[in-house]
């Protein structure tokens, strides 16, 4: 019997999965393009599924993710309950961590609403796999680069950085490695628990910047006082270093972009700008 694999949020990332996916499941994507909507619990399918892959972003305001909750009562109804779900989270729900090293053990303090909702997903969907039995995998994702998934915009605008002085902590994946863990994640034999879904990369977000300026040919930003950015965004104003160490030794994934650096290479073979 070929099992059925629900696929909540099928967008870049899980497009980058699906042929593997499809080699092993009969793959059901979730989604407007699909005729369903998370937002609306009544399109959501009844039949319940084998595994679910939840990538669906949560509602873009409050602190709930209601979208998840709808998933998980549309799961509730199906004649199959799911063996397995795996989740992609954010590493924003450790919120900021001063520049430390960070694994999985560290409490979450999420401080942006976005990140709220995420653990609040997390939580609605560790209670309901206790309750029934179902293995749960959170993959908490950082920033997420491929070569059509870079900060060029940010770049053409200008848009300015933190001075080295004041300058925080970033962490990356590159997409394809993201969908090869998510992959490995839905193996009958991936041990359940929260995974840190980064590279190995230790690199200031000012660095990372002028990484990618060099490689697409463009002027690097310039670089101010913290105390001359009152409006610095979110992600300028949290620092971590991401310990990736489960990733790679107990779920197993092997990184094909183990740095930023290789990925942008890669990028710059293709010709980005």
């Amino acid at each position: 019997m070929v099992k059925r694999l629900l696929v909540a949020g099928y967008g870049d990332v899980a497009r980058r999965a699906a042929a593997e996916l499809e080699r092993r499941f009969e793959v059901r994507p979730l989604g407007r393009r699909f005729g369903t909507d998370l937002d609306r619990p009544e399109t959501l399918p009844r039949e319940g599924a084998h595994a679910v892959l939840h990538c669906a972003p949560p509602p873009a305001a409050g602190d709930l993710d209601t979208r998840t909750a709808n998933l998980l009562r549309a799961l509730e109804k199906g004649r199959i309950l799911p063996a397995r779900i795996v989740y992609v989270s954010t590493s924003g729900v450790y919120g900021d961590c001063g520049g430390e090293r960070v694994d999985e053990s560290r409490p979450p303090a999420p401080r942006t609403a976005r990140a709220r909702r995420r653990l609040d997903a997390e939580r609605r969907l560790a209670l309901w796999c206790s309750e029934r039995g179902t293995l749960l995998l959170v993959l908490r994702a950082p920033g997420i680069y491929a070569v059509d998934r870079l900060p060029l915009a940010r770049l053409h605008r200008g848009t300015p950085l933190l001075r080295a002085e004041d300058d925080v902590y970033t962490n990356h994946i590159h997409a394809d490695d993201l969908a090869r863990a998510l992959v490995r994640a839905l193996e009958t034999d991936a041990p359940a628990g929260v995974y840190n879904a980064s590279d190995d990369s230790e690199i200031r977000m000012g660095d990372w910047m002028d990484l990618v300026a060099d490689n697409a040919g463009l002027s690097r930003l310039p670089r101010f006082a913290r105390a001359q950015m009152p409006e610095a965004s979110d992600v300028m104003m949290e620092s971590r270093r991401l310990d990736n160490r489960r990733l790679k030794c107990e779920l197993g994934v092997r990184l094909s972009y183990p740095t930023v650096q290789e990925g942008l290479r890669h990028a710059q073979a293709l010709g980005v700008h």
